[in-house]
């Protein structure tokens, strides 16, 4: 029998890859502003382009990367960051700045478009019993990264100085290096020949796929619309330092993430991954609720935090459960559809979240922005909302009907 630790140890590296590509360049955003004179304009440019190269990637590649192959995209993908976030600590210090960011940023963004789509198909083929825990316990790895992207950076930054902000992502670069190595020798399982063969209208004729793709949606937009957002919270709400809003925010509620996909990563064999949803999907819309709604800037940073477990597994929960209704004609295609839905997800969140704060400030001038940005995430809150709903739906309809 082969043996598959290696692979799994290069898609759990591959998932702490993506998170750098995501989480890396908006720690210095201020810098950017600060030294190169960047408009709040041309970062929010920056914000927008990651995720539509990511977008795009995934559009292009549910046709293309069942042909391609796992192994060959894997190798690319990683080729990809590294190249980019080499590019990131060089351009930006050789020609224009703005220029340079937003090359290597386009750059390992498609690494990590690449990364998104096929990582988590070769997990999902990989022999296991309990492939929902699995694939949790592969999401548990972005949120381990983005923990340590965070924390290691911020603490390395204070410590050269901001002047050579430009070494951080070389230094970054060697984990996507790592892994083109630990790849190219890793036992890979092929497509399978009923996934490549799958027209795409083959997955939209079952109801579920809407589902599925409303769910990604909302999966996205719950964790980065709380997530992108709870740096500024923790510094507006508590009063701290950027470098302690970050630690006390986005650093938190991964802690909190990689918790929730651990923990079902281990115990998730027992348990039904629609009740596991349910239950994440309640916990969310409570956690936005008491970070809106609570004067204790402690507790409203609590909930904040906590959010990180509530949305833990509904992005891989949802993965899961779609991949196991369509069984052998699973494959890159159809995880690719789930990632652009997941992706549009990410941006549609923090956008709605930061749209309807600026209407907040627009309609009542002079109010507090602390004020606004709870408006924001309360409005956001419909996301979790919805996919509780769609889950609870689904959920007592397969109890009434368990063999559908």
């Amino acid at each position: 029998m082969t043996d598959y630790k290696r692979t799994e140890r290069a898609c759990y590296l591959g998932y702490i890859n993506q998170a750098i590509t995501v989480n890396l360049l908006a720690l210095f955003f201020l810098i950017f502003r600060t030294d190169y004179g960047i408009s709040y304009t041309g970062l929010g440019t920056i914000i927008f382009i990651i995720f539509f190269v990511q977008i795009a990637v995934d559009a292009i590649l549910v046709k293309l990367a069942a042909g391609i192959g796992y192994k060959a995209c894997a190798i690319t993908a990683h080729i990809l960051s590294a190249v980019g976030l080499i590019l990131l600590g060089i351009l930006p210090k050789i020609m224009d700045p703005y220029a340079g960011i937003i090359i290597s940023m386009v750059t390992y963004s498609v690494g990590g478009g690449i990364t998104e789509v096929v990582v988590s198909p070769i997990v999902d083929s990989l022999p296991s019993d309990a492939k929902a825990s699995k694939m949790s316990f592969l999401h548990s790895f972005y949120s381990i990264g983005q923990f340590a992207v965070i924390l290691i950076s911020t603490l390395i930054l204070k410590l050269i100085g901001s002047a050579n902000w430009n070494l951080i992502p070389i230094m970054w670069s060697v984990l996507p290096i790592l892994d083109v190595f630990l790849f190219a020798r890793a036992p890979v399982p092929p497509v399978s020949p009923e996934a490549k063969k799958a027209p795409l209208l083959k997955y939209f004729s079952s109801p579920l796929m809407y589902f599925a793709l409303i769910l990604m949606i909302c999966s996205g937009a719950s964790e980065m619309a709380m997530c992108q957002w709870a740096s500024l919270f923790a510094e507006q709400g508590l009063g701290v330092t950027k470098v302690l809003g970050d630690l006390l925010g986005p650093c938190l509620f991964a802690v909190f993430m990689g918790a929730g996909r651990i923990l079902y990563g281990v115990y998730g064999k027992k348990t039904r991954i629609e009740a596991a949803l349910l239950f994440c999907g309640v916990i969310t819309v409570l956690c936005y609720l008491l970070t809106v709604a609570s004067g204790a800037p402690f507790v409203a940073l609590l909930g904040c935090s906590l959010c990180g477990f509530g949305v833990s597994i509904m992005w891989p929960g949802t993965l899961s459960l779609t991949s196991a209704h369509f069984g052998s004609l699973s494959g890159p295609g159809l995880f690719a559809i789930l990632a652009l839905a997941g992706d549009v997800g990410c941006s549609l969140g923090p956008w709605v979240t930061g749209k309807v704060s600026d209407l907040y400030l627009s309609v009542k001038s002079g109010a507090a922005p602390l004020h606004a940005l709870r408006t924001g995430l309360l409005t956001a809150a419909v996301f979790p909302l919805t996919l509780t709903v769609i889950i609870a739906v689904y959920y007592m309809r397969n109890r009434r009907n368990p063999s559908k």
